[in-house]
């Protein structure tokens, strides 16, 4: 079997734009995978194909080989377009090896340590801005069996925030708790937003509501800064989204900078690179949290790894996407008491449909995190896209 073509499709998503590739193979089996890069699709498209002359005419069986050639040949290392472009390549080589020999992913990667996952929501504001609002969009948490939810109640701070702000913050959270009840964890999300005073007087405010984590509290690029912050806190932190290799997570590693480790499988370099620091976390106690906002194929297989590896703590999704995501792949998820359930499908076991896709073309989309419509990132017509045993009707 050679590798014979290499295909790309970007899918406006509302919120970014969806990045896949396609890889296919002289048997007929074609594998998929996921490099979307909110703000960068088309830099990772171009990316991904200048990747080809590693890939046709190729073994796609020889994955190891793949991504340790392009990295060292790269010279420019690491950095989110080389990685994503990496990551999705890799994606699509497993799901061709897995269709291959009929199993899912993770039978390849060792096999299961569990049939099901704690999921965590993301998106379940849209497009609340007020306290009361955030309040009443968290009753459809525990209505739909959600055990765990996330947002990012800072509004456009960057740096310092005001004390209104703040207490208008708190205020969210506060309100948040009480409608979501108290079998809800509560995810606090940073952004990378703030300074080192100000991530540790937020994160000593945090104890008053027993959070389950204060994500990213300081910009990424400041592992130091980052260490500074979860030595001075009593809450734990999580982060590593913005790192993209091994080599970023190892100074992470060393300097102890984080409860839980979140790298995200469309840009840290794909499932073995995932695998290799889901490995190294559990070695040192620490909870593995892969970032996953992102489309139907990288949630695919960021499951491949939930069922594989022993430490993995709880996967992000969002609550509700586009209408058309179920028009684009045949995602077939089942979510039941708050958990996904591992799917048993060969390969990462989805497919997408390339004319569906065709529908939905790239739309640009800007940054809102600093400007005050960060929580605008799901269109008025979003619905679930899972089946959800526990929902109340």
């Amino acid at each position: 079997m050679k590798i014979t073509s290499v295909k790309t499709f970007v899918c406006n998503a509302f919120r970014t734009n969806f990045v896949f590739v396609k890889i296919e193979t002289s048997s007929g089996i074609h594998g998929w995978g996921e490099a979307t890069l909110e703000y960068k699709e088309n830099t990772v498209v171009a990316a991904i194909h200048d990747l080809e002359n590693y890939l046709v005419g190729k073994d796609p069986f020889n994955i190891a080989a793949f991504f340790h050639d392009c990295y060292r040949d790269a010279y420019w290392r690491g950095g989110p377009v080389l990685m994503s472009a990496l990551s999705g390549v890799e994606m699509a080589l497993w799901d061709i090896k897995g269709k291959h020999f009929g199993v899912p992913v993770w039978q390849l990667l060792g096999g299961k340590v569990r049939d099901r996952i704690p999921a965590y929501v993301n998106g379940w504001f849209a497009p609340a801005k007020t306290p009361e609002e955030f309040a009443q969009k968290a009753v459809e948490i525990n209505r739909n069996g959600f055990t765990a939810c996330k947002w990012d109640p800072f509004g456009k701070a960057w740096q310092q925030i005001g004390k209104k702000e703040l207490s208008d913050a708190m205020e969210c959270i506060r309100q948040v708790s009480a409608a979501a009840g108290d079998k809800v964890d509560l995810l606090i999300e940073g952004h990378g937003r703030f300074d080192l005073p100000t991530a540790v007087k937020i994160a000593h405010k945090l104890e008053e509501f027993d959070i389950f984590w204060f994500e990213e509290p300081i910009p990424p690029d400041d592992k130091e800064g980052l260490r500074e912050v979860k030595r001075q806190s009593r809450v734990p932190i999580a982060a590593g989204e913005r790192l993209y290799n091994r080599y970023e997570y190892r100074q992470f590693f060393e300097l102890g900078c984080a409860d839980y480790i979140q790298p995200d499988i469309s840009h840290a370099g794909g499932l073995m690179e995932l695998r290799f620091l889901g490995a190294e976390a559990e070695a040192r106690h620490i909870g593995f949290c892969p970032h996953n906002p992102s489309g139907p194929v990288a949630n695919a297989a960021s499951l491949q790894l939930a069922a594989c590896v022993p430490n993995f703590v709880k996967l992000e999704m969002m609550m509700t996407d586009v209408p058309w995501r179920s028009d684009i792949c045949d995602e077939d998820l089942t979510v039941e008491n708050g958990c996904v359930v591992i799917p048993e499908r060969p390969g990462l076991g989805i497919e997408l449909n390339e004319k569906e896709m065709e529908k939905y073309p790239y739309i640009r989309t800007e940054l809102r995190h600093y400007n005050g419509t960060l929580t605008n990132i799901r269109p008025p017509d979003a619905v679930p896209y899972y089946k959800n045993l526990s929902a109340v009707k």
